[in-house]
């Protein structure tokens, strides 16, 4: 029977410490925390309150010294001794309670305290047996500077506020690593009945109970008798601080993304306020044309980090649209991705650096693109077009570099907003028929930068750490060093807004920058790059309202200058080494040399751009001793003659050329009696081949009309104009007609005097 005794007792006590050991739960605490997010030196930006509306910060592992000596000398003298319980203090409180015929002590340890806090049951003399037992459990599990932190973080202190962190900022407005020991005795003090005690009640109680506590830092030697008497006069603060708004679309995304965490950010907190205040000054200024948001990126190109995120402006307003984070919005991209086409286009070997491309009426079934200015200049350098962000030819660079392997580079560059396949958005991906970004964008070009200074290159950026270190995906280099080494030595040259002459003035950074504006002016872009720096500027209505300034150059461009002057400058990117050879280029069409270029100039050019055609613009031609005439030999019999070499441009290029370089000389005129076939002196500017023409009704309702117009190498020629072969009027010198077409397939033929012929079909609809 002892035995059988002795066996259930073993059993017994095997049960009870089984029991012991996992009565704890595996997580002390449930409760959800508040989002807080921090800058890199863990100065705090924002935070949003838990779910459960409470401002409790997530657990700290670090209880700041001060409030660690106020809370102990207070609550629990003998903390470091004691195994959870203290039975001196239980028998105390005991005596005290049966003396005063009610509760006046509970005796509780800090680390029951901790218990009561996370068990959240009624204060009972059962929960109190309980709560000592878990508290003994406790001290094994954990280290007495984790349960003073547990305890620091999760006791009340009025209102809605938990844990001495949230506290420090409701109350005093800075880190609890910064308070004062006026400070610390008061949020010390709170915890014991901050139902009864608070800021806006029973003030007189709370600063007795403060000051005695001073007293008792004092004679434990934890302050001396000056540092007392200097926290004496410290007042109680009156009323909760609002916590500080600083990046709050940043720190709204953070409570989106990683809610309940601690995030310390990536961003700069100095920097950030300089530049919400820029955009607030800037934005000021805006509203007067109605142009209500703005938004801006700055990424530090070297570590690829955002050092500041403003989402947008207007937190606290209550406007359409102030509460979009316009960073994370697809927008109408308008001209902000023509660098990327140009430099791509380099990397292809399809053109040089300034090869001329043609700026002339072009249809692509029945996309006809215009520029800004609404003018033609015939053709234009590809580093001018990219400078001056002119249409037609990036529409024709696209066209010959291909929409779908443009589409494709884009989408491996990280842009995610190209959700459709790329015939749905066809030659217009060039002029803002898709949609991105700001972030994507700024990231982008930030990335080229990267490439150029041969720094890895991520799909994603650095936006925030946590304790678990966020890693970030290696992408894929898109471009040589070389094509973006000479894309931004032609973009640095972008004409910056209310600056004369800035390339003069030597304190001027060089910046590799672009603009956009989408159409209907809805959207303004800016974009600047520096080896230290992107900057992404985005300006309009969140709303989708268009409003006429809205303009890159005008609205976003004046931004971005103002952030990068609020910015440290730096030097400009160093020439890239191995990646060009030295070539002879054509002065006047930027290609190869030809066989009869006559100004030739020595650049760097990419090895691939060798297998590009030489100059087709030069050639030779026969003219007479005096050059006033072109001829051919067999027409001069025993005359003289010469040959010289000719710039000669396609007719419609040259027929717009003309009007924007007077240097440019037309063919001299033919001597008559002599033919020649060898020069194209005709084509058409409207319309292009298979235009479909829409007629609508005059107001009078007579039949619509359209005038069709021709470009001719001859100053003096005849031409003769026909329909579907019927014979309709002859031109001289201007070769434009106005004629009411019928609905249906047309053939238009032109002849000139020396019988050259040019044919095209369009459609009336």
């Amino acid at each position: 029977m002892n035995k059988t005794r002795k066996k259930v007792l073993i059993i017994l006590l095997l049960i009870g410490l089984l029991g012991y050991m996992f009565c704890l739960p595996k997580d002390l605490f449930t409760t959800p925390y508040s989002t807080v997010v921090l800058d890199r030196e863990g100065e705090l930006l924002g935070a949003r309150t838990a779910t459960d509306g409470q401002w409790r910060f997530p657990t700290q592992k670090v209880v700041p010294e001060k409030f660690k000596e106020a809370i102990i000398t207070f609550e629990d003298q003998y903390f470091f001794y004691h195994i959870g319980v203290n039975p001196i203090s239980i028998s105390r409180a005991l005596w005290q309670n049966i003396k005063q015929k009610r509760i006046v002590s509970g005796g509780s340890t800090i680390t029951m305290q901790v218990i009561r806090l996370s068990r959240n049951k009624p204060r009972t003399l059962k929960e109190k047996i309980i709560e000592a037992l878990l508290a003994t459990r406790l001290e094994l599990r954990y280290s007495k500077k984790e349960i003073l932190a547990f305890y620091s973080s999760h006791a009340p202190f009025g209102g809605n506020v938990v844990g001495v962190s949230a506290a420090s900022w409701r109350y005093f407005g800075h880190s609890s690593h910064d308070l004062s020991w006026a400070e610390a005795a008061t949020l010390a003090v709170l915890p014991n009945s901050p139902a009864l005690i608070h800021l806006s009640r029973s003030r007189d109680q709370l600063l007795i109970k403060r000051n005695r506590l001073l007293k008792k830092l004092m004679d434990k030697g934890k302050i001396d008798k000056e540092t007392y008497e200097l926290a004496l006069t410290e007042p109680l603060p009156h009323k909760p601080l609002a916590l500080p708004q600083i990046a709050p679309y940043f720190v709204d995304k953070c409570y989106k993304n990683k809610k309940g965490t601690l995030v310390r950010s990536t961003l700069d907190k100095s920097v950030q306020e300089q530049v919400e205040e820029i955009l607030q000054r800037w934005n000021n200024q805006f509203r007067r044309s109605e142009i209500r948001h703005l938004s801006a990126l700055i990424i530090d190109v070297e570590t690829n980090e955002i050092i500041s995120y403003c989402g947008n402006v207007g937190y606290e307003e209550q406007g359409r649209g102030n509460q979009v984070d316009i960073l994370q919005a697809p927008r109408s991209t308008g001209s902000i991705l023509k660098p990327f086409l140009y430099a791509a286009a380099l990397d292809e070997g399809l053109i040089l650096p300034h090869t001329l491309l043609p700026d002339v009426p072009i249809n692509f079934s029945g996309f006809s693109p215009q520029n800004f200015n609404l003018q033609f200049e015939g053709a234009a350098p590809a580093s001018e077009v990219i400078i001056r962000s002119l249409n037609v030819p990036s529409v024709d660079l696209l066209r010959k570099y291909s929409v779908p392997k443009f589409y494709n580079l884009l989408k491996n560059m990280g842009f995610s907003t190209l959700n459709k396949p790329s015939s749905y958005y066809g030659l217009s991906l060039i002029l803002g028929g898709s949609e991105a970004s700001l972030y994507e964008v700024t990231r982008a070009y930030a990335n080229m930068a990267r490439i150029l200074l041969d720094y890895p290159i991520y799909q994603e950026l650095k936006e925030s750490v946590d304790e678990n270190k966020t890693t970030v995906e290696k992408g894929v280099s898109n471009y040589s060093q070389g094509a973006v080494w000479q894309l931004f030595e032609a973009i640095k040259n972008v004409y910056r807004p209310e600056e004369v002459d800035w390339q003069s003035l030597v304190s001027m950074q060089n910046i590799a920058w672009k603009t956009g504006t989408s159409y209907g002016f809805r959207d303004a872009w800016a974009v600047g790059v520096t080896p230290k720096y992107a900057i992404g500027v985005w300006a309009g209505n969140a709303t989708g309202e268009g409003k006429p300034e809205l303009v890159g150059t005008r609205t976003a461009a004046p931004v971005l200058f103002d952030l990068f002057n609020a910015l440290p400058s730096s030097d400009w990117f160093d020439v890239p080494s191995g990646e060009f050879v030295d070539a002879e280029v054509c002065s006047l069409s930027g290609h190869l040399k030809g066989r009869y270029c006559t100004e030739v100039v020595s650049q760097l050019v990419l090895p691939q751009a060798m297998r590009t055609a030489p100059c087709p613009y030069h050639q030779q031609i026969t003219v007479t001793l005096d050059h006033q005439f072109r001829v051919k030999k067999e027409c001069m019999e025993n005359e003289p003659t010469t040959q010289i070499s000719w710039f000669i441009l396609p007719p419609s290029w040259a027929w717009f050329y003309k009007q924007h370089h007077p240097e440019y000389q037309l063919l001299p005129p033919l001597m008559e009696g002599c033919s020649e076939t060898f020069i194209n002196s005709m084509e058409f500017i409207y319309p292009q081949p298979f235009t479909r023409i829409s007629l609508p009704k005059q107001m009078d309702g007579s039949k619509g009309r359209v005038t069709f117009e021709l470009a001719h190498s001859e100053q003096n020629s005849t031409v003769y104009w026909h329909l579907d072969d019927t014979y309709i009027t002859q031109t001289k010198n201007f070769h434009t007609i106005t004629l009411s077409p019928d609905k249906g397939k047309h053939a238009l033929t032109v002849v000139d005097d020396s019988g050259q012929t040019v044919s095209i079909v369009f459609f009336v609809e």
